[in-house]
């Protein structure tokens, strides 16, 4: 077996910073928060006062090529002076969210998608999983416009897949 330059440095990387951070990518292109959202579920609940919808019972978001399932997810709308409902300002996902982008996945106890900031944060026991590789921690945050992001909180731990050798 045969450990390529890539793979080395990226082990070299992540060792170093096992006790701060790691950058992970998730996705590769920017997001286009503009998408449309579209979200299926068992039951929802409106509160036209607070500006939350509440979706619960095996959610389903997606907008775009980015994808969100969990237990409940709540959509949280900015207001107007009137106290009209306006654009989406956060998602909200609790009770075991996945989140899949391409062939990219990350899971946790908890997310929060900030809409205008295209920031996802993922919280408790996350794991990220790319192509071959994992990484899990604590935490994870991700700007979805450059796909940069990461993984921190509690012991931060990643897998690499060294390559093949094929002579």
């Amino acid at each position: 077996m045969r450990i390529s330059f890539a793979t080395l440095a990226a082990f070299l990387c992540f060792a170093s910073a096992a006790v701060a951070q790691i950058q992970v990518g998730f996705g590769g292109t920017a997001h286009n928060s503009s998408d449309p959202i579209e979200i299926t579920s068992d039951s929802l609940a409106v509160d036209q006062e607070n500006g939350t919808a509440t979706f619960s019972g095996n959610v389903i978001v997606v907008q775009g090529d980015l994808r969100m399932a969990a237990e409940e997810i709540a959509v949280v709308y900015d207001l107007d002076e009137q106290g009209n409902t306006q654009d989406v300002r956060e998602v909200i996902g609790s009770g075991g969210v996945l989140i899949t982008r391409g062939t990219e996945a990350a899971e946790g106890e908890r997310a929060l998608y900030q809409v205008a900031e295209d920031l996802l944060t993922m919280n408790g026991n996350v794991l990220v999983t790319q192509g071959t590789g994992a990484v899990s921690g604590d935490r994870l945050v991700v700007n979805m416009l450059t796909g940069e992001g990461t993984v921190d909180g509690g012991r931060v731990r990643t897998v690499l897949q060294p390559q093949e050798d094929t002579e």
